[in-house]
């Protein structure tokens, strides 16, 4: 049967704008769709979905061997495209989430820590430029968090008091539904952030009981049934408290379950990109909170209906969050910012090849509690190179990622000398690290001091500060005296005048607080 005139001219006249018309099937947890020219007729919608201190390898669809952790998560990967190395460039919370909503690194936005942006500041925010094109913008859990201007309202937002404690799959389905019923009704395309607080601690102990609408796991784990990740020790309370955290790793995976029902029972799926990401890595020593390789790791999982092909893995290409906002806002035709820090990968996703693609930059300022840490790295396809600017031999690194796992170390090591010289690198650091990723990606085995790699790493340093004074990083002149520690204490003072108090008691420098605490 012959096409209409009407249909052949949309279609041409689409085609002139560069619009694809493969029509592969897609399944989405279980519903089978086709992307129709009705569908493509239709604004893109945005849902990105953030799981909160997850590890990307405890994700079935990531080589994770725990039976059943991420069903509803591995479904998804096999109708979209995941990336093996895809990152974060700032390990934790609020700076993360800056980089997602501004497109810039921390010092040029102001959210190197738990800050806002200043006040008044012009910098245009994903959601503003959205809503200006007619998008309604909501959001779902780390609401402040995930906001960095004071002022900034969402058209559709419920926190964590909203959402059991962020920990309710269930209410996560209502409020989706609600936004999207609300989305129809106003005829407008949408962006939606829907943030888990799973599995953040605290992780769901079966012995505690639950408050606050919070929901338990789909399934629960035993220490047996898990697996330690190779930058821990594996000692007997170490499982007992991945358990916990493997059993909020199903309930994530539970919510996210619940967020894509509600978007295939809308009707949004064949029109909608979505995306999956974690913010940072598990909050346990050496991920966390700093820049190592499982620090900054973090499962790009993206899908979008007639574009991205389903079940695909890109293996080489290293695309890391502060690609965003540029990506997102490329894909739905529209101009990004003048002053902006990150790349559009979008010919990843159209399956096409994308040069420079082989590195990416790390940064972490100010943790949630204690005096400024500040750390910087570069990672490539094989190496990862750290600066610890903050690292004198006195300062002790300590925060919210210790709970049972770092006591666990610290009783072992009273007799196990390797533990204890592990434990001792958590704490206090060398100024300057350099693992091989790919023999070492728990970055075990620190080579900055082997001969032999001295070639990478006056590459690898001098990446790093090409980068530093590309972004004017504040702490370059701290770098470049790395060798002179009291020339470069005093640039560090400059930049953390805080520091100078802390110093005074430096035992004391970086204070843990409390593992529930909501970072």
């Amino acid at each position: 049967m012959k096409k209409s005139v009407t249909h052949r001219f949309i279609i041409l006249t689409l085609a002139l704008f560069g619009f694809s018309f493969q029509q592969p099937m897609h399944t989405v947890t279980g519903i089978s769709y086709e992307m129709n020219d009705t569908a493509r007729l239709r604004p893109l919608n945005v849902l990105l979905f953030t799981a909160d201190d997850l590890d990307r390898n405890s994700l079935g669809c990531f080589g994770s061997t725990v039976p059943e952790i991420s069903p509803n998560i591995d479904r998804f990967a096999g109708q979209s495209i995941r990336f093996e190395k895809a990152f974060v460039n700032a390990a934790i919370c609020v700076p993360c989430r800056g980089i997602i909503a501004t497109g810039l690194y921390g010092n040029h936005s102001g959210v190197n820590g738990f800050k806002k942006m200043k006040e008044g500041t012009t910098i245009p925010l994903i959601m503003e430029i959205l809503r200006s094109h007619n998008y309604s913008v909501g959001i779902l859990g780390k609401l402040s968090h995930s906001t960095p201007k004071t002022d900034f309202k969402w058209d559709y937002q419920f926190d964590q008091q909203d959402l059991g404690f962020g920990r309710s799959p269930s209410l996560y389905y209502q409020r989706t539904k609600s936004f999207l019923d609300e989305c129809r009704r106003n005829n407008k395309p949408f962006y939606f952030m829907v943030n888990s607080h799973d599995p953040h601690r605290p992780f769901f102990n079966p012995k505690d009981s639950l408050t606050r609408g919070q929901e338990a796991p789909s399934k629960i784990y035993s220490p047996a049934e898990i697996t330690v990740p190779g930058f821990i020790p594996d000692l007997p309370k170490v499982r007992e408290e991945l358990s916990y955290y493997y059993n909020s790793t199903r309930r994530l995976d539970d919510t996210f379950g619940k967020v894509m029902e509600a978007l295939d029972e809308s009707g949004y799926a064949d029109n909608t990109l979505v995306i999956f990401i974690s913010d940072n890595g598990i909050a346990v020593p050496f991920a966390k909170a700093n820049v190592y390789y499982a620090s900054n790791r973090s499962p790009f999982i993206i899908r979008w209906p007639g574009v991205t092909k389903s079940g695909s893995v890109n293996h080489t290409d290293i695309v890391s969050i502060i690609d965003f906002l540029p990506t997102v806002l490329e894909a739905l035709n529209i101009q990004p910012p003048e002053k902006i820090d990150g790349r559009s990968f979008l010919p990843l996703l159209q399956g096409k090849q994308q040069s420079g693609r082989d590195k990416a930059w790390m940064e972490i300022d100010y943790k949630a509690s204690g005096g400024a840490t500040p750390m910087r790295s570069v990672i490539t396809k094989q190496w990862t190179y750290i600066n610890n600017g903050w690292a004198d031999g006195e300062r002790v690194y300590g925060n919210n990622n210790e709970g049972l796992t770092m006591k666990a170390m610290d009783d072992a090591a009273k007799n196990d000398p390797v533990i204890a010289a592990r434990a001792k690198v958590y704490r206090m650091r060398m100024p300057e690290e350099l693992y091989d990723i790919k023999k070492d990606p728990d970055c075990i085995h620190n080579l900055i001091n082997d001969p032999a790699f001295k070639r990478q790493l006056g590459i690898l340093r001098q990446d790093l500060k090409s980068w530093m004074i590309k972004t004017n990083d504040p702490l370059l002149n701290v770098y470049r005296n790395r060798h002179q520690p009291a020339v470069a204490l005093k640039e560090f003072y400059k930049i953390y005048p805080e520091a100078v108090e802390l110093d005074k008691n430096k035992a004391d420098y970086s204070k843990s607080r409390n593992a529930t605490r909501d970072d």
